[in-house]
């Protein structure tokens, strides 16, 4: 899943990854170029996203972290699941920045475990950068249309519809519709979190009809 290129700020109390991003990079002395090849992400992207032009999605935001030598848990507070049972209205949703997916957190986490699956709304709007990266997914659209691109060939997603692939091949995605799209997401792309997070931006929100927690600054 990749990235969105929406421009409107973030609310007052939620800190955008970019700031965090372009902080780390220059403790770093990388350049954006040089993030880039180790992220396997454009320039024109990252820098959109350190100015807050862009959203990257979990995965890419994730090889970004990798190649700052940080864990995804520095710049979001993804909550995590040993339980096999999960509950609608009880699952907890979290998002990279205000204006871009969020997710809904399907899998658990235990010794051994490969796959991680989200329910995922795409907001009105959403456009992604071309990704590609290790491991394979698996999308069936629930609800909403998704303009989907596999390695340059272009289709819409209806519900009902499904999509399985390697990741490895250049794939985008956008919601070009008024409305929100829904999407069931899962993949073995690893998404790397550590036990204890002290998280450096991003949120955690409950679904509707369950207490919110915000994310430690």
């Amino acid at each position: 899943m990749s990235e969105n290129t929406g421009n409107e700020p973030a609310p007052a109390g939620h800190p955008r990854v970019g700031p965090l991003i372009r902080s780390l990079r220059k403790k770093r002395h990388l350049t954006l170029a040089q993030l880039g090849e180790a992220a396997s992400l454009s320039v024109g992207f990252l820098s959109q996203v350190e100015r807050d032009h862009a959203s990257p999605s979990l995965t890419a935001l994730n090889q970004i972290a990798k190649a700052l030598g940080v864990g995804i848990d520095y710049f979001v507070a993804a909550p995590a699941t040993q339980s096999a049972l999960t509950r609608a209205g009880r699952r907890e949703a979290f998002w990279v920045d205000e204006d871009g997916m969020v997710y809904e957190r399907l899998s658990a986490s235990f010794p051994g475990s490969e796959m991680t699956s989200y329910i995922i709304t795409v907001p009105p709007g959403f456009a992604s950068e071309v990704s590609r990266h290790e491991g394979e997914e698996i999308a069936y659209q629930l609800s909403g249309h998704v303009h989907f691109t596999l390695e340059g060939r272009s289709f819409v997603m209806q519900p009902g519809d499904s999509l399985h692939f390697v990741s490895t091949r250049p794939h985008r995605w956008a919601n070009t519709g008024s409305e929100p799209a829904r999407v069931f997401w899962s993949g073995t792309a690893p998404i790397d979190q550590r036990e204890d997070i002290e998280a450096a931006g991003g949120s955690i929100e409950r679904l509707p009809g369950t207490s919110k927690s915000e994310k430690r600054p």
